[in-house]
């Protein structure tokens, strides 16, 4: 069965009410050299709010610098890409092109600051110094022929110039941050780096790890271990996921293959537990514009009107839910934030099946962990009764009422005779009716009063859906 890690109880709703970022990454060029215009920016912004399979929370940019292409230090144009379709903005200063270029990355973000006001300020939730600066002159970064890097002491005192710069404009409060590879976090002698910091920004590539066991079948293994690592190295500062992603295309690299599938999966056991609970940029929406690169992890192709290459749902958490209330049998609940059973209210869940899981089992699962082990959900919980599974034979939308559930339901299909915290059951198991959404009824028994708020950082509890 599928590793509880990688189950991600992400629902909609979860992502709605989280104060986390999630987006991808934007160049300021395109594949062929040619500077991105403003209409450009604008087209891919809405491009990643409108992903089929995601729920509209890709509404975060991480951007690499702050220069618009071509010139001196011009503002980027994707700053008034973001403002016409309110992205926020992860705003990024180049480091490693000398000291004039960084000035200018600094005389560019005045000039934003200036010109386009809280309209602008209001959209950034985190300013980064650098992007892999210290990876680039790392032995394996000079290895790889990675580029023009920076040390630690540069870096720092860039970090003092941007906080002087911001010093007393709306940007003062902005968290600073760097983004680097995990494998820079963990060398010690970037330890001053950390210290000037208010969060730490962590890019992992298990498909580039050539020196280890790096096959997808191995990749969400790695990528929590980096992220793991990364957090032991922060000193108690946040740690965003900054970059992180698998081709679509591209050469072998070691055990790793390049593929839609591959992509896909890595999706499923990375981005599905990721997203709505870390802040999270992903790389990366779309790189084949208008020439495709080698390797390329654009998940749309050249065309941004194209559907994307892989599935982007996350098959195994609720994609909806809501109530149904026995004793008002024509009350329409709506969406519904929170799980709730008790003796006048039933929740209804949806769960999205994929066409992948053909010819395997699924399990309807339930995990609700003692409340010592949780640090960012709760649940209220009268210690007592059970839990009577239904299944629908079709999916409910959010103006269902207890009257209008379908008729032909089967009552019965899964238990637990006594719900207790800390315990974990299956609810109900039957072969996988792939590609389609099914829906499942929980009803209390025994007097049962639970409510809970599905989540998985870092202990998961609710309900969802495995196959194996």
């Amino acid at each position: 069965m599928a590793r509880l890690r990688s189950l991600a109880a992400v629902t909609a709703a979860v992502r709605l009410v989280q104060a986390v970022n999630t987006g991808f990454n934007y160049g300021a060029i395109m594949s062929d050299g040619s500077a991105k215009s403003q209409a450009e920016f604008e087209a891919e912004f809405n491009r990643a709010k409108s992903l089929q399979g995601t729920d509209g929370i890709f509404t975060s940019a991480r951007i690499y610098t702050t220069i618009q292409a071509g010139t001196p230090n011009t503002p980027i144009s994707a700053i008034p890409a973001a403002i016409k379709t309110k992205t926020s903005l992860l705003l990024g200063l180049w480091a490693s092109a000398g000291p004039e270029v960084y000035a200018n990355e600094l005389i560019a973000l005045k000039a934003a600051i200036s010109q386009y006001g809280s309209a602008f300020t209001d959209l950034v939730v985190g300013i980064s110094v650098g992007s892999e600066d210290l990876y680039r002159i790392s032995p394996t970064g000079i290895e790889n022929h990675s580029g023009v890097g920076i040390g630690p002491d540069v870096l720092v005192k860039y970090i003092q110039q941007l906080r002087s710069t911001v010093k007393g404009t709306a940007l003062a409060k902005a968290p600073v941050g760097h983004v680097d590879t995990w494998t820079a976090w963990i060398n010690g002698t970037n330890s001053a780096v950390v210290d000037a910091l208010d969060w730490v920004g962590m890019d992992t590539y298990p498909y580039f790890q050539t020196t280890m066991e790096n096959s997808i079948e191995t990749a969400n293994h790695t990528f929590f271990a980096a992220y793991d690592v990364t957090i032991h190295s922060a000193k108690g500062k946040p740690v965003w996921v900054t970059e992180t992603g698998w081709p679509v295309s591209g050469p072998k690299e070691n055990l790793a293959e390049a593929s839609a599938k591959n992509a896909e999966k890595y999706w499923y056991d990375v981005a599905c537990t990721i997203v709505g609970n870390v802040n999270t940029w992903w790389y990366t929406l779309r790189d084949a514009e208008p020439t495709t690169p080698n390797p390329s992890f654009g998940i749309v192709p050249s065309d941004l009107n194209a559907g994307p290459l892989y599935n982007l749902s996350c098959h195994h958490s609720s994609t909806s839910a809501t109530h149904s209330h026995p004793t008002e049998p024509n009350r329409v609940c709506g969406k519904s934030y929170n799980v709730t059973i008790n003796s006048h209210r039933n929740t209804l869940l949806n769960f999205d099946i994929p066409a992948s899981y053909e010819g395997k089992t699924c399990s309807l699962v339930m995990l609700l962990p003692e409340h010592s082990q949780l640090q960012t959900s709760a649940y209220t919980f009268n210690n007592k009764g059970g839990i009577t599974v239904n299944y629908l034979t079709h999916a409910v939308t959010e103006k269902v009422t207890y009257n209008s559930m379908p008729k032909d339901s089967h009552n019965g299909v899964g238990k637990v005779e006594s719900v207790r915290a800390g315990g974990k059951w299956v609810l109900t198991s039957s072969p996988c009716k792939a590609g389609t959404t099914q829906c499942f009824e929980l009803v209390g028994t025994g007097g049962l009063e639970l409510e809970f708020f599905q989540d998985y950082n870092p202990s998961p509890i609710g309900v969802f859906v495995t196959a194996c």
